[in-house]
């Protein structure tokens, strides 16, 4: 590294260093500038809603413009962390509710009839499915809310983190539409729980409320060559390291080598 790029790397790391993204409080002004709306907050000629749809986008979109906004994005955060908790935890063995069928069945030509119970499949516990309710009533108001007061709608329906968050709740919605609507067997039951697994995306949405994530993000962007040319070396190593280790193991017979061919060295 030459002692230029070195400078210009000791500010760069100064400049985030001082940097701390969303931290700083926006000014009423500027605030209202964002919606367009600077020359009538100057003249002193808003409408209620004008006054309070800017000061809601902050409340939601600003983690730390104000401390009403710090409570609203830990709430969120919260909300965000109880979710991915309890969609993890429903899973668990011991918290699920096995589902008992009974099917008659005629034992002989008499037509002696006897009941056979069994296990067709288990199903969260109940408690999951109030926490999953509470979580996504909180999302629902979270991304109406928000649409409704962004200056700019366009962006706001094009943002990966927006579109994710309004999958991930309407995705709930069908699950208990579908779960109201049919009789579903295990087949169709283990279908609908594989769709909801967009909801642990929902983690993405800790990118507006905590700036190093967003740096990081920036990082990954700017360095996605390099990092493509990494990966590139890795696969070009791994496949060098599994060619070698089954032709080794080709050199002695070994009747429990289990290395038979190249794709499985990998």
């Amino acid at each position: 590294m030459t002692y230029t790029s070195h400078r210009e790397t000791q500010e760069t790391l100064t400049i985030l260093d001082r940097l701390d993204l969303d931290t700083d409080k926006l000014a009423e002004e500027e605030l209202y500038k964002k919606f367009g709306l600077e020359d009538a907050f100057q003249n002193n000629e808003l409408n209620p809603w004008q006054k309070v749809k800017p000061k809601l986008w902050a409340l939601f979109d600003e983690p730390y413009s104000s401390l009403a906004a710090k409570i609203v994005a830990v709430v969120s955060v919260f909300f965000i962390v109880i979710s991915i908790l309890s969609f993890c935890l429903k899973t668990f063995p011991g918290l699920r509710v096995p589902i008992i069928s009974n099917e008659t069945v005629v034992l002989n030509t008499v037509g002696n009839l006897s009941y056979a119970f069994y296990k067709q499949r288990s199903e969260p516990h109940e408690a999951f499915f109030y926490i999953e309710c509470i979580c996504n009533s909180w999302f629902t108001f979270e991304i109406i809310t928000r649409f409704f007061v962004t200056p700019n709608k366009l962006e706001f329906l094009k943002s990966p983190v927006n579109i994710i968050d309004f999958i991930a709740t309407l995705s709930f919605y069908m699950d208990l539409a579908l779960n109201s609507a049919l009789n579903a067997d295990e087949a169709s039951y283990e279908v609908l729980e594989f769709f909801s697994i967009i909801r642990i995306m929902r983690l993405f949405k800790l990118t507006r409320h905590i700036a190093g994530l967003k740096i990081l993000i920036h990082t990954f962007k700017a360095s996605a060559k390099e990092l493509l040319l990494l990966v590139f070396f890795l696969i070009v190593f791994i496949v060098v390291f599994a060619a070698l280790i089954y032709y080794a193991e080709r050199i002695q017979y070994n009747p429990e080598n289990s290395f038979d061919s190249i794709p499985i060295g990998l």
